[in-house]
């Protein structure tokens, strides 16, 4: 899947900084996107592309790390990249374990941050091309009838076509129409294929047959 040009966020009080960061992320080919404030950049809508974001610790309103912290429960294309003047020890382990992929000191310096939000935007361009293939994936389950779920999930637990028919109670022919018709939506090359699918979408390895009545 093709993207737009990668975006990085800044969002820092200091409008020197702001400034300069912009400079040397549009020097590098990148799109910047400056802030003074938490608040100015939860208003901006989310975009579709691979884009990290650089974030001071110190901040007139929310915090930096209070601002990982609501980032991080559904933008986990956006890796984050802190600055600060007087980062300590403890500030620093917290973000690192909150998951932000650095954690550097002013005065910054430009090939090393070039660097970092380098692979913070291949992070980010990871995290979209996963999550475009989960939603594909979804939808192709979505698509598939009551029958043609139990049918897989009993499949893909290990049972013979023979088994599934008994478990379900239908013939086997029955099963393998469903299987195919299973294998076919899901675009699936191979029974392997298939079990990975299934683990990828965490679906529990079991069918309970007594839902069968509601999959004439």
């Amino acid at each position: 899947m093709s993207y737009a040009t990668p975006i990085v966020f800044v969002v820092d009080d200091d409008a020197a900084v702001r400034e300069s960061l912009a400079l040397l992320i549009e020097c590098a080919g990148w799109q910047p996107e400056t802030f003074a404030s938490a608040e100015e950049f939860l208003a901006c809508p989310r975009v579709l592309a691979p884009s990290c974001l650089v974030l001071d610790v110190t901040l007139p309103d929310i915090s930096g790390l209070e601002l990982q912290r609501r980032v991080a429960a559904d933008r986990l294309d956006l890796p984050i990249v802190f600055i600060s003047g007087y980062g300590d020890v403890p500030m620093t382990v917290q973000a690192m374990k909150a998951g932000a992929v650095e954690f550097l000191m002013k005065p910054l310096h430009g090939d090393v941050m070039l660097t970092v939000i380098e692979d913070a935007i291949e992070r980010s361009h990871a995290a979209l091309e996963h999550e475009a293939q989960m939603r594909t994936l979804r939808d192709r389950y979505a698509s598939l009838s009551c029958r043609e779920r139990q049918v897989m999930a009993l499949v893909v637990s290990g049972l013979l076509n023979k088994q599934v028919a008994g478990e379900l109670d239908i013939s086997e022919i029955t099963v393998k129409t469903h299987r195919g018709h299973a294998m076919r939506k899901m675009k699936a090359r191979s029974l392997p294929d298939l079990v990975t699918m299934w683990a990828r979408l965490s679906l529990p390895r079991t069918c309970d047959p007594m839902s069968n009545r509601v999959c004439e």
